[in-house]
């Protein structure tokens, strides 16, 4: 692993092929990576970014994962999204976008991508933030939703709010607490939305100090209690950024994990 594990943000990647825009807003857009090889059309692989769903972190840290799942033989989309601290970002537009973008890349994709993408519903692979949104969008949109990969994903609004975690990231992506808008925590929260009925694989790492694992191992007990399709992986040693890294040690097992999601149907 990488001496310091936040490299992976500011890795340079190469180019997309493709960029589309899912709606008028410039951050309404989608970097498309062709898949390696020859071979069938294959379902979208949709990457949803972390960083605590604020504006300073958007999808070009993402470039190396994205990279490397189109090298393993993926066709991937590169989402990107209106954040807190952006016109239009935070509640609701964050996560309308991501309800919107996953819905339409198929088809953007496709059309972007031909003979390369088949027009089913995508696997989502999203990590921290990414992963709260990936759920999300499994949650309240099923039929749009493959099925989903989240790595160290804020599966538990409220808990992260508790928590503080990045010092008020949840309470600026909605407006508030559970105390203040807790009709937005029952719209937005995975905790409050389960059973997910789509297949859905957490992979954590032990050593997280961003997104606590503990956080995972609860709410994985819940959402299964309340019948979800869902199973935890947790990786020993593991920090944060080791799951969005191919140079991790965690890179095969996160690759592993996404390929039974994709060939599982």
């Amino acid at each position: 692993m990488p001496a310091d594990p936040r490299a992976v943000l500011t890795r340079p990647a190469p180019e997309p092929d493709r960029t589309v825009a899912y709606g008028e807003h410039p951050d309404q857009v989608a970097d498309l990576r062709l898949p390696a090889g020859t071979g069938p059309a294959r379902p979208l692989v949709v990457v949803l970014h972390g960083g605590f769903w604020r504006a300073e972190y958007d999808r070009r840290h993402t470039g190396p994962l994205a990279a490397a799942l189109a090298a393993a033989g993926y066709p991937v989309a590169q989402l990107e999204y209106r954040r807190t601290g952006q016109p239009g970002g935070g509640w609701p537009g964050t996560l309308t976008d991501v309800l919107t973008g996953v819905a339409e890349l198929p088809v953007l994709a496709a059309e972007a991508l031909p003979g390369r993408v088949s027009l089913g519903a995508p696997i989502l692979v999203g990590h921290s933030a990414g992963g709260h949104l990936a759920l999300y969008a499994a949650a309240t949109a099923p039929a749009t939703v493959r099925g989903v990969l989240a790595l160290a994903p804020v599966a538990d609004l409220g808990e992260a709010y508790r928590r503080d975690l990045d010092s008020g990231a949840v309470a600026a992506l909605l407006g508030g607490g559970p105390g203040e808008v807790p009709d937005r925590y029952a719209a937005a929260d995975p905790r409050m939305l389960v059973p997910i009925r789509t297949r859905t694989v957490i992979v954590h790492g032990s050593d997280d100090h961003q997104v606590p694992a503990e956080m995972s191992r609860d709410f994985v007990t819940e959402a299964r209690v309340a019948g979800s399709d869902i199973s935890l992986v947790e990786l020993p040693g593991c920090e944060h950024f080791g799951l969005i890294d191919p140079e991790s040690v965690a890179w095969p097992q996160v690759l592993a994990v996404l390929r039974s999601l994709h060939d599982d149907h």
